[in-house]
């Protein structure tokens, strides 16, 4: 069984914990204080915008102050000359307040960006260093919307949403400072009627962290629906089940557009009390405020300035419902982005790496096990003590039927997997005592299924050797009778398609196989890639692989007869263990399990001739 397969039974979905097991979630604040280690650098401009935003607010709160004066002022003593200054002072302090508002979002925007571009770069390491087993648990779909829209809305909260939060809320302090100055009684009215706000704006936060949590997954989903979709689109027209695909995908649409509502009516109900609670605490102070100022207890300025400064605290209260919903939005995607980047990584270079001196290109196979590992089931050994030596320059071919375990057992070559008992050793050194730059570079594979870049020809065939030359390149390219390449519209810098695709199978495997070759590994692990070409050009690469495996250490899993006879000696594999090793002439004369996998594969051969012929 392939180990990059799902057919183990093993989840294709994020790993999730039981009540029972999972760790406390941890608050807004500390959850959303992980992404400080990304955001330092910004840190400044961001204080910076703050304090211009800040300042801006102050300003309108200072305007209904102006008012006070003006009306207990020259409006009572009928002095008109001091009308026009107080005008010119509201002009200026609205003006002053515009600037420093377009000032905040200079000083804010730019590295709002840089947060995001630091964070996906990260993600994508983080990618790229997590080992096989990872990828093989998580649904593209899901790391895909984390590393695009979980970022995005990272990104607009650290550049608005916090900004604002924080500004807001020190506003709404501030103005209440205003309105007690000017009457406590007023004052404290508006005061006792916030209660309800801050009440709702807890309870809020419960209901909407999970709803928002629940979006965000099923978004992922979708994204994976897609993918698999678009990737998959000859096989669901061929088989006339676009409709069926149509179907699920609709399905989860619509589930995801359920949770979409749950969240706007959440959103709606803090909403109205944001709107309500002001509106009422206004009619409430109202006719408080006309008595305080009929019993001489405030002035009419004061009446007025009072008012008005509650009125500049509508925006900042309405406000928070919003930022809030960004907020706890801001504080999943957090969530969702360190739930890949604490992912343990069990694949890692030594403390203190090994080299070898003189690659010779020596495998040996000791006792090696290997069972996927899960906290959640129990696997059982796909290699069962595998103990097998490959000498240095020698061809040996790994044959066994379908599920033995055969490309498991290549995958264990170069850590794609860890064994999880015994040892794999290159020239006498364990291969988990070697760095994986070093062990990658003396082992290069090709895999049955061939997966090629949105890159040039050249990039893809020189991946693993991005320095050779053009005659490097050429002999790989010809080894593996992919000289049709010269014909392509623009030849080696032709553009190759998304994984390849237009392309045809033989096509893309003989690439993939010129790449490993052109890597000029010191042993070449071949996975069966020659499964999708045809008889005629299947022998001319072998011909032509003859000459490379002369010097090069070569491990292949056969699923032909003809490449069998490639190799020097033929170990079989049955149910993960090595039941027999010998030539092929050998285990012909003595091995009936042997002659009965090799009739097998005789019996594919002459249907794909007849395939062929037809």
């Amino acid at each position: 069984m392939s180990p990059t397969s799902t057919g183990d039974g093993r989840s294709s979905t994020p790993p999730t914990t039981t009540p029972a097991d999972a760790p406390k979630r941890p608050g807004t604040f500390h959850a959303l204080a992980r992404l400080y280690s990304f955001a330092k650098p910004a840190m400044p401009r961001l204080f910076l915008g703050m304090a211009a935003a800040l300042l801006a607010s102050v300003l309108a709160l200072l305007i209904p102050q102006v008012l006070r004066q003006l009306v207990d002022g020259p409006l009572q003593s009928g002095d008109t000359s001091q009308i026009w200054p107080a005008a010119l002072t509201v002009l200026g302090l609205g003006v002053l307040e515009a600037l420093l508002v377009a000032l905040r979002r200079m000083f804010v925007l730019t590295p709002g960006t840089h947060v995001e571009s630091r964070m996906r770069n990260a993600f994508y390491a983080k990618l790229q260093d997590l080992p096989v087993s990872f990828h093989d648990r998580w649904a593209s779909g899901q790391l895909m919307s984390r590393a695009v829209s979980d970022l995005n809305m990272i990104r607009r909260w650290f550049s608005f949403g916090l900004l604002l939060l924080v500004v807001n809320i020190i506003t709404i302090l501030i103005g209440f400072l205003f309105l007690l100055n000017i009457s406590w009684v007023l004052g404290l009215i508006f005061i006792v009627c916030s209660v309800p706000l801050w009440v709702n704006g807890f309870r809020f936060e419960n209901k909407y962290s999970t709803v928002a949590r629940r979006s965000q997954d099923q978004a992922g989903d979708l994204a994976t629906a897609v993918e698999e979709s678009v990737h998959g689109i000859r096989v669901l027209k061929a088989f006339g089940r676009g409709k069926h695909a149509l179907a699920q995908f609709t399905s989860r649409a619509e589930d995801l557009r359920g949770t979409e509502i749950e969240k706007a009516k959440a959103i709606a109900g803090i909403r109205l009390w944001l709107i309500l609670v002001p509106d009422v605490t206004f009619a409430l102070s109202l006719p408080g405020g006309v008595w305080l100022a009929a019993d001489g207890q405030i002035t009419a300025g004061e009446l007025v300035a009072f008012f008005a400064t509650a009125t500049v605290l509508r925006f900042p209260v309405e406000s928070i419902g919003f930022l809030l919903s960004m907020t706890f939005d801001a504080r999943t995607a957090t969530d969702r982005f360190f739930e890949v980047m604490d992912s343990p990584n069990t694949i890692t270079d030594p403390e203190n790496p090994k080299t070898i001196a003189t690659p010779e290109g020596r495998l040996v196979f000791d006792d090696v096990h290997f069972r996927y590992q899960d906290s959640a089931a129990q696997y059982p050994d796909l290699v069962d003590g595998v103990s097998l030596v490959l000498e240095p320059g020698e061809t040996m071919a790994l044959v066994g039927l379908t599920g033995s375990g055969k490309s498991t057992l290549t995958a264990l070559t170069t850590r794609l997997y860890d064994v999880t008992g015994g040892a794999i050793t290159l020239d006498g050194v364990d291969i988990r005592d070697l760095g994986l730059g070093e062990l990658r570079g003396n082992i290069a594979m090709a895999f049955e299924d061939a997966t090629l870049f949105s890159a040039t020809v050249r990039d893809n065939v020189l991946l693993g050797r991005p320095a050779s030359s053009d005659e490097e390149l050429d002999t790989a390219l010809r080894v593996a009778q992919a000289q049709f390449v010269y014909d392509l519209p623009l030849g080696l810098d032709t553009m190759v398609g998304e994984e390849g695709l237009s392309l045809s199978g033989g096509q893309r495997q003989r690439l993939a196989l010129a790449r490993a070759i052109a890597a000029k590994p010191h042993v070449l692990v071949l996975d069966d890639p020659l499964s999708a070409l045809d008889v005629d050009t299947e022998a001319m690469v072998e011909a032509a692989l003859r000459k490379v495996l002369a010097t090069t250490t070569a491990l292949m899993v056969a699923h032909r007869p003809s490449t069998v006879m490639l190799a020097d000696r033929v170990a079989l594999l049955e149910q993960g263990r090595i039941s027999a090793v010998g030539t092929h002439s050998e285990l012909l004369a003595t091995n009936d399990h042997y002659r009965f996998v090799i009739s097998n594969l005789e019996d594919e051969l002459d249907r794909e001739r007849k395939e062929a012929i037809r």
